[in-house]
């Protein structure tokens, strides 16, 4: 027997012992996530103390028929939510179908870019009234928005 054969029969009793060749199955079931979790929760109230300090509501009715960018990304978010509920409400619940990327390979797409552009449009819209923190303030509102949605459903 040689050393290469003694030292290849300790280094696989050594890894029989740390590694067992009969596994256990361990059955666990996934317990379903809670909808209000910290981090919801977090960008909820993060998105209802920038609405109240920042003033929103006001500054958007005072810009709403000043603004043509405003008036655009109006516009680009209206086409935006109007795909989003044709792909959910139209083809997944009436229609039953379940993989509308695939019949419909562009709407995805179209629906992206089309949100990007209102947030940009509604970032140069409101960057006069809060200048850096727009694009933050914004960006809260919006992730607020999409957790209370999650609660939802």
């Amino acid at each position: 027997m040689t050393a290469f054969d003694l030292l290849s029969k300790i280094i696989e009793k050594q890894k029989s012992s740390f590694f067992p060749e009969t596994s256990v199955a361990v059955e666990t079931k996934d317990k379903p996530l809670p909808r209000l979790n910290i981090h919801s929760g977090f960008w909820i109230l993060a998105s209802i103390a920038a609405t109240y300090y920042a003033d929103f509501f006001r500054t958007v009715r005072e810009n709403l028929h000043t603004s043509s960018w405003f008036l655009l990304g109006g516009a680009f978010l209206l086409v935006s939510l109007s795909i989003a509920f044709y792909c959910i409400v139209f083809l997944e619940w009436y229609r039953g179908v379940s993989d509308y990327d695939a019949r419909h390979p562009s709407l995805i797409p179209i629906t992206t870019a089309t949100f990007i552009a209102a947030g940009l449009c509604f970032n140069v819209a409101l960057w006069h009234e809060w200048s850096f923190f727009t694009p933050l303030l914004l960006f809260t509102q919006f992730m607020g928005v999409v957790m209370l949605i999650s609660l939802l459903g």
